[in-house]
C-alpha cells in the first residue's frame, strides 16, 4: 500500500478529478495549498511566464506586475491543489502516469510534483478493516 501526493496548478482540478476516476482511484482528498517550487533560471522562460501572466484579466491593475514579479522570484507563493491518496502498489505507475497526463503543460515551468510514500497501514473506521482492506 502506497500513499500518493500530488501537487498540481488549481486550473488543472477538474482534469486530475477526472484522470484519478479513469484510473480506478478508490477515493482521494484535495486541499486548496500554498507553495512555490524550484526557481528558474532561465530568463527567457522568466520573461515569457510575465508576459503570459500580465496578458491574464485583471492583470492591468497598477499592483499587479509587483506581484507578478513576486512568484517570479520566488517571493510569493502560488495557490496549488494537493491531492493525496492510499492506492494498491500494483497501481501506483497507472495513477501516477495519469496525474502526469492529466497536469503536464508546455510553460517549462510549474507542472506540479508527485510524491509516492509507502504506507505502514491504514484503517477503515466505519468497518474496522485494516490495511490493504481498507484501501
Amino acid at each position: 500500500m502506497q500513499e500518493i501526493l500530488a501537487i498540481v496548478r488549481m486550473n488543472k482540478t477538474g482534469a486530475t478529478k477526472k484522470a484519478l476516476i479513469e484510473a480506478g482511484v478508490a477515493g482521494f482528498t484535495a486541499f486548496k495549498v500554498m507553495g512555490r517550487g524550484k526557481l528558474v533560471d532561465d530568463p527567457a522562460v522568466i520573461a515569457e511566464r510575465k508576459a503570459a501572466m500580465m496578458a491574464m484579466p485583471g492583470a492591468e491593475e497598477q499592483d499587479a506586475e509587483m506581484l507578478i514579479d513576486g512568484f517570479l522570484d520566488g517571493h510569493r507563493l502560488f495557490p496549488r491543489r494537493m491531492f493525496t491518496m492510499l492506492v494498491h502498489d500494483e497501481d501506483v505507475t497507472g495513477i501516477v502516469e495519469a496525474i502526469m497526463k492529466a497536469n503536464r503543460t508546455e510553460n517549462k515551468v510549474g507542472d506540479g510534483k508527485i510524491i509516492v510514500m509507502p504506507m505502514l497501514d491504514a484503517v477503515r473506521v466505519r468497518t474496522g478493516e485494516s490495511g490493504e482492506d481498507a484501501v
